[in-house]
């Protein structure tokens, strides 16, 4: 018989589990991780503006914000970055160790690759919220478009995406 190349197969619930469970030992890490995928987010759209300036038209400085209602037992993670599209949301969170950090770094050229701060390397560090929430929720809108969307998933083994407003500019 030929030798025949064969893709590995996973159950993507039990490969969620162990991301979520496994990789970071300190819940608390769901932050930081978030908050770096924030950085990365103004400084892509830091970037991407120096060649189309209507990309950050009307924005001040770039921002990332925290807040907490704690009787509703929410953290909401808001930045003024690149934001995503519905292309985006399933390419970057619905598909696990994928980073959109890495693309766009092997998108820059010699010296733009080694100016950069980008923080992501790995696609994992967003999963470590399912570690300390029954549900996640990403409302993005990628700079330069109209439509909003809300990606929604409690991380087990699916993840929903539906258009959605955003009042900001």
């Amino acid at each position: 018989m030929a030798e025949e190349k064969m893709e590995f197969q996973a159950e993507v619930s039990k490969v969620l589990g162990l991301v979520i469970n496994s990789l970071y030992s300190n819940k608390e890490i769901f932050l930081r991780e978030l908050i770096s995928n924030s950085s990365d987010a103004c400084d892509k759209l830091r970037y991407l503006s120096l060649t189309d300036q209507q990309l950050a038209k009307g924005l001040a400085e770039f921002s990332i914000n925290i807040t907490t209602v704690k009787k509703d037992r929410t953290i909401t993670i808001t930045d003024n970055g690149i934001g995503m599209n519905n292309a985006d949301l399933v390419e970057n969170l619905g598909t696990v160790a994928r980073s959109g950090t890495i693309e766009f770094l092997e998108s820059l050229s010699g010296d733009e690759k080694k100016d950069s701060a980008l923080i992501g390397q790995f696609g994992v560090g967003f999963y470590a919220s399912f570690s300390v929430a029954e549900k996640v929720e990403v409302l993005s809108r990628k700079a330069g478009e109209k439509q909003a969307w809300l990606w929604t998933s409690d991380g087990k083994s699916s993840y929903s995406i539906a258009e959605a407003k955003r009042n900001d500019p």
